[in-house]
């Protein structure tokens, strides 16, 4: 379906691309003041030179389902690219700090950059679990504290989005189309950007923000609004209704044509011509002509079965007979499995009578504020819908807001770290870590396990034992018939080590990644939860930590 795609020549990717790459909302400022004013209190206490180790990870899946999709790495590499304190910069925070700073502190500052900090991560567009980092930073105990809150919100909504966008893809099917709708709802413009390219990553098929169709190549797809229709009100509204045909170029009268059109197809569906707007009709004529190759026309602004189908079905008729094929039909309110279905057997019932075999295969788009439940309910009640424009639930992610991605130190100086809580969710694994995932004879994927980064990986056909960190009594056997290492990589020394890969691979790696899980994990209702687990060496390790770091009660 094109929806009048907008198509980009390659001087314009080109500088799309260029622009892609320049984002000035991020920047070093783009942070919590508590990094900064900590920044401070390290210098201030001789840690210039310490070496610190941070993991970035979630506790919990999202949308109450048992797996999350990785993205914004391309992102938070840009910005360890481009990360520098610019002389503004400066000057602004001389002037928001205590006035008791050093100010060769904000000399340190200026000369900052991540050209000693590593970044490891896991291949962006991969399917995740709780516990696992998805990112590893380390370097200067200082300048990896300062990328906290950047780093954080660069990977919470783009993961978080492309994974709600993988749940819509999987419950509409591979057959369905599916387009972000969601700019005018989103959560300001940078949000509403945002939304577009990580809903096309996590398996939408177009979008209709135009600036995110420049910046990152994806199908811009549109038609009109009820606006346009409603600005109509009779026939005599039609200033213009000539059309060249196709072939010929000969001069085609559409609102004579359509008219008469009207009349046969209102007999064939048995409804009444006197029923249906006249000022509708007008609208997709005059529609019609400035757009005859892409006639996709919104039907349900007065009444869908009533005037709306008829009116679309004369035009797209009369367009025919100018050497031109509709599109479809879109459907934004009322009973939409229904519709769909009356509108299917319209265009079948229209495509036997006038022997148009194309005329059945139009398309129909639905959409009005739907969201995962509303595409299952569809489904059961046996919907004809092509395609679903979705708004304000994808890119709101209505169903839970927030992914809730944190970024802990887990080693300075080469000596562990720990985070200790009452709730043991909140506990962190320490140490410089490896993660693998081992899959079982049936290929699928069965476990992920962090190891300390001293231990040698797992092999294939190797019995492991895999625990849980903190359960004692959970723990199994697992003999792999494939390891992945999880862990690339991706930022040393100054500069990209592995360059991103281009949108639509990181779509690809989406899916590919997604058919590595069984289905009872990927379902939507109670699925089953994939297990994460420590090595036996990492569980002793994180114990005998646990035990040293708490506290010994007092009783009295």
């Amino acid at each position: 379906m094109s929806l009048l795609a907008t198509k980009m020549s390659s001087d314009d990717l080109i500088c799309s691309r260029k622009m892609a790459r320049q984002n000035g909302i991020v920047q070093p400022l783009l942070t919590d003041l508590y990094q900064i004013t900590m920044a401070y209190a390290y210098w201030k206490s001789g840690k210039v030179n310490d070496v610190a180790v941070f993991d970035l990870f979630f506790r919990t899946n999202p949308f109450q389902g048992e797996f999350t999709i990785f993205a914004g790495l391309e992102e938070c590499l840009k910005f360890l690219e481009n990360f520098h304190y610019s002389d503004s910069d400066i000057e602004y925070l001389k002037q928001t700090l205590p006035e008791n700073i050093e100010p060769e502190f904000f000399a340190y500052l200026k000369d900052l950059t991540c050209k000693d900090i590593k970044l490891s991560a896991i291949e962006e567009g991969s399917v995740v679990f709780p516990r696992v980092p998805l990112l590893r930073v380390e370097g200067p105990l200082i300048i990896a504290q300062l990328l906290e809150t950047t780093l954080l919100t660069l990977v919470n909504f783009a993961s978080l989005m492309a994974t709600n966008a993988a749940r819509y893809r999987m419950v509409a099917g591979k057959h369905v189309s599916l387009l972000e709708f969601g700019l005018r709802r989103a959560q300001g413009p940078d949000g509403g950007l945002s939304a577009s390219k990580y809903a096309y990553i996590g398996g939408f098929d177009g979008t209709s923000n135009v600036l995110a169709g420049k910046m990152f190549n994806i199908p811009v797809k549109g038609t009109h609004a009820h606006s346009f229709v409603t600005s109509f009100s009779t026939l005599d509204d039609v200033s213009s209704a000539t059309l060249s045909h196709a072939e010929t170029r000969a001069p085609c009268n559409l609102l004579q044509l359509a008219s008469e059109w009207r009349k046969k197809v209102s007999s064939i569906i048995d409804i009444s011509p006197e029923e249906a707007s006249d000022g509708e009709l007008a609208a997709l004529i005059s529609y019609a002509i400035a757009f005859p190759s892409g006639f996709m026309a919104l039907v349900d602004t007065y009444d869908v079965k009533r005037s709306g189908l008829l009116n679309f079905c004369a035009v797209a008729l009369a367009l025919n007979d100018c050497g031109y094929r509709a599109l479809g039909i879109r459907i934004d309110s009322g009973d939409l499995a229904y519709l769909s279905v009356l509108a299917r057997e319209t265009f079948d019932q229209i495509a036997r009578e006038f022997q148009l075999p194309w005329f059945s295969k139009l398309t129909i788009v639905a959409s009005n504020d739907i969201n995962e439940e509303t595409i299952l309910s569809l489904n059961e009640q046996g919907h004809k819908i092509d395609s679903f424009g979705i708004g304000t639930h994808l890119v709101t992610c209505q169903r839970q807001p927030a992914l809730g991605c944190v970024y802990k130190l887990v080693e300075i100086n080469s000596q562990p770290r720990i985070k200790l809580s009452q709730d043991v969710g909140k506990v962190t694994i320490p140490g410089h870590k490896e993660a693998y995932r081992l899959f079982g004879a049936d290929g699928h994927a069965l476990i992920d396990l962090l190891q300390r980064s001293s231990e040698p990986p797992p092999e294939v056909g190797q019995k492991v034992l895999c625990r849980h960190p903190f359960q004692e009594s959970k723990r199994a056997y697992v003999i792999p018939s494939k390891v992945e290492h999880l862990y690339k990589m991706y930022w040393s020394d100054g500069h990209i080590c592995i360059k991103p890969k281009p949108l639509l691979e990181v779509r690809e790696r989406v899916q590919s990644s997604l058919r590595t899980l069984r289905q009872d994990i990927k379902r939507n209702l109670n699925p089953t939860p994939y297990k994460v687990a420590v090595s036996d060496n990492l569980y002793n390790f994180i114990h005998d930590l646990w035990l040293q770091n708490a506290p010994i009660g007092e009783l009295s």
